[in-house]
């Protein structure tokens, strides 16, 4: 399943769109800060589909019956770029555990590229929801890699993903990949570049977030 939170207007599409903005963009904190918005929205609408179970609380005056979240999930981030939306989820599921990956394009000289995945730390993941934050959903490949590497540790009850921005390419190969995950994205595109780019995008969120590497 696909969700695009900018499908109807909500001030999704208005962070989205300051997201795009090469003006705005030149504020790397309100570029961090409008991915960590458009995360809490995707954490506040996964919350409605997640299982609850009803708890007594005591308060000064007597009991209340409450519905909590029955099981807290693990969020999930592709360093660096991700880091920014896992904070916004981390926000609303705040008890949730964590999981980290640094999974990166390595670029040949003919400008072909090969997914690598150097690095993951993450808890037991055995029968766990999974939230996953990487802001740009291209290619997909660095997504399928990552969420195949959570799979062998796991196995995960279901995993969710929350993007920024998704192409319809890399939307394509998750659904053929691993079709059992669903998509919450801010918006998405049709285009993707021969280099693997999206268009019209918003360009690098790892630059645009922390300021531009020196590695190719």
């Amino acid at each position: 399943m696909v969700v695009n939170l900018s499908e109807q207007h909500s001030l999704v599409s208005n962070w989205v769109s300051e997201l795009r903005d090469i003006n705005i963009q030149q504020d790397r904190m309100r570029f961090r800060h409008n991915l960590e918005r458009i995360a809490e929205i995707a954490a506040y609408e996964i919350s409605k589909v997640l299982p609850f179970e009803e708890k007594e609380v005591e308060t000064p005056l007597g009991t209340a019956t409450c519905k909590v979240l029955k099981d807290q999930p693990v969020l999930a981030t592709i360093l660096r770029a991700g880091l920014p939306m896992h904070n916004g989820l981390l926000n609303y599921f705040d008890k949730a555990d964590n999981a980290f990956a640094a999974a990166y394009r390595k670029h040949e000289k003919d400008g072909t590229f090969e997914i690598s995945l150097e690095y993951m730390s993450c808890p037991d993941l055995e029968d766990r929801i999974i939230i996953i934050s990487d802001p740009m959903l291209a290619t997909g490949a660095s997504l399928v890699k990552t969420i195949h590497f959570l799979k062998e540790e796991g196995p995960p009850r279901e995993i969710h993903v929350v993007c920024a921005i998704a192409c319809t390419v890399g939307i394509e190969y998750v659904k053929r990949e691993a079709p059992s995950v669903t998509i919450w994205c801010g918006g998405i595109d049709e285009e993707l570049t021969a280099k693997g780019y999206i268009v019209p995008g918003l360009g690098d969120a790892g630059d645009l977030a922390f300021g531009s590497k020196a590695q190719n």
